[in-house]
Formats: C-alpha cells, sequence, structure tokens
C-alpha cells in the first residue's frame, strides 16, 4: 500500500478524545505500512488542513463541537476547491441509519470504534480509497455522458434536447418578471452548394468556424445551440427592449462578412435570421419556436442574409430603425445633417443671451428629430463622428455670430454617454476653439442625467478635462426621474436647467413647491439656473420672482435654423 501521509480526526467534545486518538494512532503503529498523521479539534480546522495539505484519507469522528462530522462531508462534498478525499466516519454509535446517514453524505466507510483493530482498520483504509478512486472515475464518467447527451459533438455546442430543455425553463422564469426574451433562429445560406461542392469535411470546419464567431458576438451567459445540420438557435434572455435582439442579430451578420479561408479555399458565408419574442409573439415555447422558424422562412424569401421579426409591427421597427443605422453611415459626407439654434433668453429682461445647438437630419426628404437617430447613432457609435462634426459646427457659427454684435453670445451643445468615451473628444473640442478663436468659458456642454449614472472613472477624467479648456458643464433635465444630488458633489457641474415637465406643470402647487425647493438648494450651491420648456408668461414671472436667470421655450423661439436666427437676431 502506497500512502504518502494519512489523515486522522479524531474529534469529540468528550474527556477521552485524546485517548482515542492515540488507540488508533497506536492500532495503525502496528501496521507494516508507515502513516503520518495531522490531528485537527473542530471542522473549520480541518477544512483549513485540508486547504494547504494534500490526504489520502480522513478519519473523522461523527460527533464534534459545534458542527458535526456530517456537515464536514457536506463541505468537502459541496466544495468549488478540490477537497474531495476518501473518508472513513468513526463512531460510537450502533445505529444503522446513522451509518447510512454518513455513507449518503459522502463517507466512503463507517466504523464502530469498539470494533477498529489493525487489520481492520487497514482494510478499511485500502477499501475507502478504492471505492473513493471508482466513485471519482465514475462521476467523470458521468460528466463526459453528461456533455455529450447535452452538446453537439462537432461544435461543442448546445444541441436540441439541450436547447429545447432550456427554452422551457427560461420562459417559466420569464413569467415572473417583466422581462422579454428572444429566440433567434437561423441556418446558413446555400450550406447544401458547400457540402456538394467542397465536400462533408469542409461543410463541418465551416460549421465550427462560423460557431466561433458567432461565440464572440455574444456576452456568455446566453444558450447557444446547435439543432442539427447548419441550423442554429440562440435564446436571449432579460431583455427590456427588443433593439437588443436586433445589435446581437446584426452583429452576427457582420462578424460572418469575411470569408472562412478552409484548406486555402476562400468561402463566403451568410445567414437567414428569425426572431420571436415572448411574451409578444406568444406565452409557448414550442408555439415561440415555430413562430421564430416561420421569421427565418421570411427572411430567406425577402432575399437571404437578412433579419426577420415574426410580428409585423417588429419587423417594420427593425426595417426603419436598420435603414436609419446604414444611412447614418456616410450622413456627414452626403451634408445631411444641419443644426438648429432655439434661444436662451435673461429672464429678467428677456433678452437673447445664447443659444442651445440641436441637431436635425435631412433624411429621404423628411427633416428628422433627435429622438428618431439620436439612440441608433450610439449603439452603432456612430454618433462619435456625429458628435464631432456638432462641436465643430456650432462653434464656428458661434464666431461668425459674435464677430457681428458686441454681445458674446453662449453656445450649449449636448454631449452623449458614447461621445465621453471618445478619447479624441477633448482634443476635437481643443482644436475647434482655437481654429474659430472662441472663449472656452463661451461653451457650455449638456449632459443627462442618465449620462452621469455610471459615474465611470473615464466619464469623470474626460469633464475634468473639458473643465481644465475652460468650457462650463451642464446637467440637463433636471428633475426628469434619475435626479440625485450626488452627481451637483462628484461631477464639475456648473448649471442645472430644470425639466420642461416640471415647469410647465408649475401651475399645480406640488410642482411650485419643489421647484422653489430646487431652486434654493442651486442658489446655495452657487450655480446657475436655467429653466426649460417656457410656454407663457405666468411661468416667467415665476422663474423671475425665485430669481432663475435664464430660460427657453416656445413663448421665447422654437429652434431656428441659421438663416431664421439671423434674420430675427441680427
Amino acid at each position: 500500500l502506497s500512502i504518502r501521509r494519512q489523515r486522522q480526526m479524531c474529534i469529540r467534545d468528550r474527556d477521552d478524545d485524546g485517548i482515542d486518538r492515540e488507540n488508533i494512532k497506536r492500532t495503525l503503529g502496528h501496521s507494516t505500512t508507515p502513516f503520518n498523521f495531522t490531528e485537527t479539534e473542530s471542522v473549520d480546522e480541518a477544512l483549513s488542513a485540508l486547504s494547504v495539505n494534500n490526504f489520502d484519507i480522513i478519519l473523522l469522528d461523527y460527533r464534534m463541537p459545534k458542527r458535526d462530522g456530517i456537515e464536514l462531508l457536506l463541505e468537502l462534498r459541496n466544495s468549488e476547491n478540490d477537497l474531495n478525499v476518501a473518508v472513513i466516519m468513526l463512531s460510537n454509535s450502533e445505529e444503522t441509519e446513522l451509518a447510512l446517514e454518513c455513507v449518503r453524505a459522502g463517507a466512503q466507510d463507517f466504523l464502530l470504534k469498539s470494533e477498529v483493530s489493525t487489520s481492520r482498520l487497514q482494510r478499511a483504509i485500502v477499501q475507502a480509497q478504492t471505492r473513493f478512486e471508482l466513485e471519482k472515475q465514475l462521476h467523470i464518467s458521468y460528466q463526459q455522458a453528461k456533455k455529450l447527451a447535452e452538446h453537439d459533438t462537432l461544435t461543442g455546442l448546445y444541441n436540441r434536447y439541450s436547447f429545447e430543455e432550456a427554452l422551457q425553463l427560461n420562459i417559466l422564469q420569464k413569467a415572473r418578471d417583466n422581462s422579454k426574451l428572444a429566440l433567434t433562429l437561423f441556418d446558413l445560406d446555400n450550406f447544401k452548394f458547400i457540402n456538394d461542392n467542397y465536400g462533408h469535411h469542409i461543410g463541418d470546419q465551416i460549421l465550427i468556424q462560423v460557431s466561433q464567431r458567432i461565440s464572440d458576438c455574444l456576452r456568455g451567459n446566453e444558450v447557444f445551440a446547435r439543432l442539427g445540420g447548419d441550423e442554429f438557435a440562440i435564446i436571449l434572455t432579460n431583455l427590456h427592449t427588443v433593439d437588443n435582439a436586433t445589435r446581437v442579430t446584426t452583429r452576427i451578420l457582420n462578424s460572418l462578412e469575411a470569408p472562412f479561408n478552409i484548406s486555402g479555399a476562400k468561402i463566403h458565408m451568410t445567414a437567414s435570421i428569425g426572431i420571436a419574442v415572448y411574451p409578444d409573439s406568444t406565452l409557448n415555447a414550442n408555439e415561440l419556436l415555430k413562430h421564430a422558424d416561420i421569421a427565418m422562412y421570411r427572411s430567406k424569401k425577402l432575399g437571404r442574409n437578412q433579419i426577420c421579426y415574426f410580428e409585423s409591427e417588429m419587423q417594420e421597427q427593425f426595417l426603419q430603425r436598420y435603414q436609419i443605422e446604414t444611412n447614418l453611415i456616410g450622413a456627414i459626407a452626403r451634408n445631411e445633417f444641419t443644426l438648429h439654434y432655439q434661444p436662451i433668453v435673461n429672464t429678467s429682461g428677456s433678452n437673447v443671451v445664447g443659444f442651445e445647438a440641436l441637431i436635425r437630419w435631412n433624411f429621404q426628404d423628411q427633416l428628422l428629430y433627435p429622438d428618431s437617430f439620436i439612440s441608433i447613432a450610439e449603439n452603432s457609435r456612430a454618433i462619435v463622428d456625429i458628435g464631432r462634426w456638432v462641436i465643430e459646427q456650432a462653434i464656428y457659427q458661434l464666431s461668425v455670430w459674435n464677430l457681428r454684435t458686441t454681445t458674446k453670445y453662449t453656445i450649449a451643445i449636448n454631449l452623449s454617454s458614447v461621445q465621453l468615451t471618445d478619447k479624441c473628444l477633448v482634443q476635437c473640442i481643443a482644436d475647434a476653439l482655437s481654429k474659430y478663436h472662441i472663449n472656452p468659458a463661451l461653451i457650455e456642454f449638456e449632459l443627462t442625467e442618465t449620462t452621469l449614472l455610471e459615474n465611470s472613472k473615464q466619464t469623470i477624467k474626460t469633464l475634468a478635462s473639458i473643465k481644465d479648456l475652460g468650457c462650463r458643464i451642464a446637467l440637463d433635465d433636471f428633475g426628469s426621474g434619475f435626479s440625485s444630488v450626488s452627481h451637483l458633489q462628484n461631477f464639475p457641474i456648473d448649471t442645472v436647467k430644470i425639466d420642461k415637465s416640471l415647469i410647465m406643470a408649475s401651475d399645480e402647487e406640488k410642482s411650485r413647491s419643489l421647484i422653489t425647493g430646487l431652486s434654493a438648494m442651486l442658489h446655495s450651491l452657487s450655480l446657475n439656473i436655467v429653466a426649460e420648456g417656457i410656454e407663457n408668461a405666468e411661468v416667467v414671472q415665476f422663474c423671475q420672482q425665485l430669481n432663475i436667470q435664464r430660460a427657453q421655450g416656445y413663448y421665447y423661439a422654437k429652434p431656428l435654423p441659421v438663416d431664421d436666427i439671423e434674420k430675427n437676431y441680427f
């Protein structure tokens, strides 16, 4: 018997603990096999010893202080670390049920202390170790069989059986929350042609590489399965809008654009994707799979290499979104963007002190407002280039206007959270200020509170760099639902713009009280205040009473193109 170190734990809460330990050590000492012992006096001590040393066997007393031997067995069995080792339980109790409980908990053998002898204990050790090794091999075989039963042997993805089980389970879980689930079904276009012309071995390599590329598009917590042949499925969970499914599937199509280089052959591959959404489409798992299959069929009929939703309304939204995203690329070069400017007025004298720059897009003979395309531009990161264009154009326009008058107007420019991740943003601002000889103090960058929610180091660093240039920072839409005083402490804010939803409700007593309180707090912090959404003289008077310095809204003027601004104010 080859034993590196032997482990003995004879831990009891009675006075004869030491006697029992010595008896067992003396009994093993009569054996021809040398044993090394480590003794501990509690479950926690035992776990500590196991974490730093390797043992061949544990002799474990059932009765111990605080926690008994069963608890140690459970700790070993459920441990994430590799602490498993053969265990022999020792007890004075002759109860059959206790012995069975110990074995069920993971012990390899159970001995009565009164029956311990050299031959009996040595034989129990050998048998426990052998039984432990057999159990370990059986567990490994089980895991391998389980993987074969649940995974596709070619790609390593989940197979159809596992996928259908996961779909049922996820739908049951979705019934408990308000999020959506998207079932994405797709197969490879003209895959039969690949098999027929290049051979099945090349087709198999395509399937392997396709699964790898698509896996790289996913976060890792999705269920990704090969259902058979060239058909794949993905379950996307915890979606709050279907836009998430659109983004993932668009990335999948993009990932397949580069040709597959296999055995010297360059093979181009596309996919047709169908999407069905729970609970919008159906509450039934089988029907959801059927709807996704129908949507995939429609995708093929539309010309392949496309994404198609089962619901006509979702499909219409997707096509509209896809069209916008596609056309945003090159829109700057095609000179399709323009800026409108809304005057910002001094409430005490109603004279214009500055303007807010607001982007518009001339798209297919329509003038689109930011709500129609900014979120899409952010998701595709087209907002980075668009944002740089807005900054330069607005600063240029301010330089033109300020040359025409002795008044030094200010300009407010909106920034999105995506722009704050642009490492060239600060340099872009600096270059425009230098190019058009503008005092940085006349430039105010507006951020919504949702932009500040992440509170990331990059956001704080970028805002600090903008402040270092001499520009000002405004917090937009204050009071719209995400308001937090901590933003005023954590970020270099100069101006707070009270959201128009509060201003428009200022005829209500509760809203007036809220605005009054907000105004007092902001004044105490020495912050400038701008009231948005001014629509009548009564609100202007209310702002004057609260010493709110600046205001903007339809009462003064709507956002106007450059020609109208110059006609009315210059």
